[in-house]
């Protein structure tokens, strides 16, 4: 069994760097190399990519709604309100995040053996709670207006939010989302989500607009309405999103890569277990190999090794590998015979 460290410090992204010209000159300028003082700490790394992204949607979500705040007040729109109170959500959903962030980045206990990873998973949590009571807020405002109506004022300037909210929210979806996906972060793309949620809601809002411009009153609450529809919809993928993170989801597609570049190591004969999890934005593997039973301890540890490293190599994202040796059968023998009866199959 083989577990020398957690690898932070080698980079194995060989056949993952930056696509385009950008990567192909990146790449005449940045040697390959295994020494650890050449390669800056990759979890350390992408936790400040997250940290980074946060803030700078953070800023770009509280500019947005402070303005769509100022238009509330001057309109009374309820669509408009709405959606406010969605980019004010979806601003402090970071602070949740953000913490998650620096708390994963702590260093594994005698309690917490595995680190403190899953905290972006309890993050993304709170950011799924938030999106339904986000649409709650807007499916109870929107049956308020439609039983008691209440008259738009300043139509022009809700259009002109309306139009401010979906720029900067898909702007902060779409940063959000793919620095969520590079660094492997359900939470992070789950708050992108949500962006992009109300990046919709706006939409719904100009739409309501529209349509008491056009001399029907009822469209505002009926744009309300739509918000939570729109809502509910993000919030079945969001939600998907985390429920795979916490159940150790991971693409069958990685397993299978997993798979086929174990059996290329020298001395593998077959792959008996592999088991692939995520551990905040990072991924961590458990493998049985099969290996000659007449090798020697050393020998066999060797090819271990090079299981782990060819894995780490391979597999994006992966920062540690568990990689045990069974010896093959060829002589007859169970080799687990001894533990057997605790796996044995329940009647």
């Amino acid at each position: 069994m083989t577990e020398p460290h957690d690898h932070r410090d080698h980079d194995h992204s060989h056949h993952h760097h930056s696509g385009g010209l950008r990567g192909r000159i990146a790449s005449l300028f940045s040697a390959h190399s295994h020494d650890s003082t050449d390669h800056v700490d990759r979890a350390l790394e992408t936790s400040d990519r997250g940290i980074r992204a946060l803030k700078i949607s953070m800023v770009g979500l509280g500019v947005t709604a402070a303005l769509q705040l100022a238009v509330v007040f001057w309109s009374g729109s309820v669509a408009l309100l709405g959606d406010t109170v969605h980019n004010f959500a979806d601003a402090l959903t970071s602070l949740p995040l953000w913490l998650a962030f620096s708390v994963g980045r702590r260093d594994r206990t005698s309690r917490f053996t595995h680190g403190f990873g899953r905290a972006e998973d309890v993050a993304g949590i709170f950011i799924v709670l938030v999106i339904t009571l986000s649409a709650a807020v807007a499916a109870y405002e929107a049956v308020q207006r439609l039983l008691h109506p209440v008259g738009i004022r300043n139509l022009a300037l809700v259009i002109a939010a309306a139009v401010i909210g979906f720029i900067g929210n898909e702007l902060v979806a779409v940063y959000r989302i793919r620095v969520g996906r590079a660094i492997g972060s359900a939470a992070l793309v789950a708050d992108g989500m949500h962006s992009r949620a109300d990046g919709l809601t706006s939409l719904a809002v100009l739409a309501g607009a529209v349509g008491v411009a056009a001399g029907f009153p009822v469209a505002d609450p009926l744009a309300g309405l739509l918000i939570t529809a729109a809502l509910l919809f993000v919030l079945r993928n969001a939600a998907r999103e985390v429920y795979y993170r916490l159940m150790d989801a991971v693409d069958p597609e990685l397993v299978a890569q997993a798979h086929e570049v174990l059996l290329k190591v020298d001395g593998v004969r077959a792959v008996d277990d592999l088991r692939i999890r995520w551990i905040g934005h990072r991924l961590r593997a458990e493998v049985e190999i099969m290996v000659d039973a007449k090798l020697t301890v050393v020998e066999a540890h060797e090819i271990a090794v090079r299981s782990h490293h060819v894995l780490l190599h391979e597999v994006p994202r992966l920062g540690s590998a568990i990689v045990h040796a069974n010896p093959s059968t060829e002589d007859g023998r169970d080799h687990h015979a001894a533990i057997a009866h605790h796996f044995a199959a329940t009647p």
